[in-house]
């Protein structure tokens, strides 16, 4: 547990250091993405709707003045959008003491020390507890029950992150008595901005080292969105730069320039955004299937190779695209169907990473095949009478006549064999009495139903007594 005084001094661990050197002067220092913490709203990058005049971010903060006291929130984003940052923001706030606990580590008597101590810090000084809760979604329900004397009677203003959907991961007491803070992911204009203030602020790297635009563009591709990602890359670059400059034994004072070739060597590959536990496994899973079904075939590849370098399960893929066969293509192509499930079982039988060039090869078709989902709305429709009580006795002569005496209850009397038929089909009721003329299926005008459709005409208007 760490226990830390916002109002102590500037040179505190939430990010303020005077004594901060540059890399060419070898002391040891706080990683840069540490240093470079915002210790203001002001210095908050990103997250504009949150930092609205009068929003509950700023009251918090002690920005600006609210109605009542200040109230617990739950931050939810990805990672490296600023939600520790907030608490530390937050934190700063006058008469606050800052704890801060991981659900990774801490119990319930862990929180209940934190709730008695706050009571006494209250009481005794008059200070306000800031208690930052890092992965709230990690506590089970007991735990974070624990949390609840505390956030209600405001012993304590709970700051909780989560990168998980809190409407699944905390409980909903806790909820009801918090500010949900929806924080979205930061922009490449975001990081950009954010790497170039690193680079010249005297708590960053202070102006010992120039980036050049190829470079940074690396850098911020790198990031993905995340911050601290973004600046830990931007120091790896820098260190990479100030090595080579030591074998060429600049001027002590000469500025270090870092290339792009220094940007490639720190950091060589882009890091996935991507929760296979959480949101992000959905979201994507998502955006693949929306992608076939638009057909927008660059897209869905785009998608498909996330999840893959994301380390996804094959096999789980492999049942979207089938049920995308089914779903989103159907009849329209009933190939992709055949396709799609002779993915899943090459997938199971190579493995990866050869399994991508299956699944590539199953989404591909998928995506470029016309679509229909007749199918899929044909059988929801009769499902729907079903439950809505429609559908009497089968019909007499469809009935199972092989059993003794089933004759003498009329079963199979007058039953007109199909291939004994003209064309193979006997001009005869087989719905329910109640379900005579209903049409669940309805064929599109695209891919191989535009043929089906014409079919089907010919085959209700026979079964009907009706000459096609």
């Amino acid at each position: 547990m760490q226990d830390l005084f916002s109002a102590a001094s500037d040179d505190d661990d939430l990010g303020a250091d005077d004594g901060v050197v540059a890399p060419r002067r070898g002391r040891e220092r706080q990683p840069l993405a540490v240093r470079m913490r915002p210790r203001s709203v002001e210095e908050i990058v990103g997250q504009l709707h949150l930092l609205k005049d009068g929003s509950p971010l700023r009251v918090l903060s002690g920005d600006q003045a609210g109605p009542t006291g200040p109230s617990s929130v739950i931050l939810w984003g990805p990672p490296g959008t600023g939600k520790t940052t907030i608490a530390h923001v937050i934190a700063r706030a006058g008469g606050r003491r800052f704890v801060e606990l991981s659900a990774i580590t801490a119990g319930v008597k862990d929180v209940r020390k934190v709730m008695d101590d706050a009571l006494t810090h209250r009481d005794l000084h008059g200070t306000t507890t800031v208690l930052f809760l890092d992965e709230i979604h990690r506590f089970n329900k007991a735990q974070q029950d624990a949390l609840l004397p505390g956030v209600e009677n405001r012993w304590v203003v709970l700051v909780a992150a989560t990168t998980e959907n809190p409407s699944f991961s905390v409980v909903s007491p806790l909820l009801s008595r918090s500010l949900l803070l929806t924080l979205r992911p930061l922009t490449d204009e975001d990081i950009t901005g954010l790497l170039r203030r690193a680079v010249e602020d005297p708590r960053g790297l202070d102006g010992t080292v120039t980036v050049d635009d190829d470079a940074l563009a690396h850098l911020v591709r790198l990031a993905g969105g995340d911050a601290r990602r973004g600046l830990t890359a931007l120091e790896a670059a820098a260190g990479v730069a100030f090595a080579e400059a030591v074998e060429t034994r600049p001027a002590d004072d000469a500025t270090v320039a870092v290339s792009l070739g220094h940007a490639e060597q720190a950091l060589d590959r882009a890091s996935v955004r991507y929760d296979r536990a959480g949101d992000g496994h959905y979201d994507v899973a998502s955006a693949l299937i929306k992608s076939i079904r638009g057909s927008d075939v660059d897209a869905a590849l785009h998608y498909l190779a996330r999840m893959v370098e994301a380390g996804e399960d094959p096999r789980f893929i492999a049942r979207r695209l089938v049920i995308s066969a089914s779903e989103d293509v159907g009849m329209a192509d009933p190939t992709a169907l055949q396709t799609a499930v002779a993915a899943a079982q090459a997938v199971q039988l190579i493995g990866m990473p050869e399994g991508r060039i299956v699944l590539a090869e199953a989404v591909v078709h998928l995506a470029t095949a016309p679509k229909s989902n007749a199918a899929y709305l044909g059988i929801d429709a009769a499902i729907a009478d079903i439950r809505a009580g429609r559908g009497q006795s089968v019909p007499p002569h469809l009935r199972d006549a092989h059993y003794p005496g089933a004759k003498q209850h009329g079963h199979g009397k007058g039953y007109v064999y199909s291939h004994d038929a003209p064309h193979g089909v006997a001009a005869q009721q087989y719905a329910p009495d109640d379900l005579v003329g209903r049409e669940y299926y309805r064929p599109t005008d695209r891919g191989v139903e535009r043929d089906i459709t014409a079919r089907v005409d010919r085959l209700r208007q026979i079964l009907r007594g009706r000459k096609p």
